[in-house]
């Protein structure tokens, strides 16, 4: 855990690689996991809207287990939001949002 989902627009002007790369690295850095069990993946949209003045979006999901505070979900999201920045400039708009899985329903293999 975590799962971490990068939705973004198609018009990247980097390869969704270095885009997952920075992120990963991100969540790496944030010192909240350990660092073999972060999952990072990306997905392209080809048709999308954005407010005026944007060219473009990334938007971060962070899917956790429950039990996380406040305060880390907050870094979380700053030190993600910040690594983007390195990317993309103000023409792309861009969001992370923390997300508790509920322990008692969630499953894998």
């Amino acid at each position: 855990m975590p799962h971490i989902i990068i939705e973004h627009a198609c018009n990247l002007p980097v390869s969704s690689t270095d885009l997952v790369e920075c992120v990963h690295q991100a969540v790496e850095q944030t010192n909240l996991f350990d660092n073999s069990t972060i999952k990072t993946r990306s997905q392209s949209f080809e048709h999308f809207k954005v407010q005026t003045g944007k060219i473009g979006f990334v938007h971060v999901q962070a899917h956790l287990i429950a039990g996380r505070s406040d305060e880390q979900k907050q870094l979380l999201s700053d030190t993600i939001l910040s690594a983007l920045k390195t990317l993309l400039d103000s023409n792309w708009l861009l969001s992370v949002h923390p997300y508790d899985l509920i322990p008692g329903v969630y499953r894998k293999n």
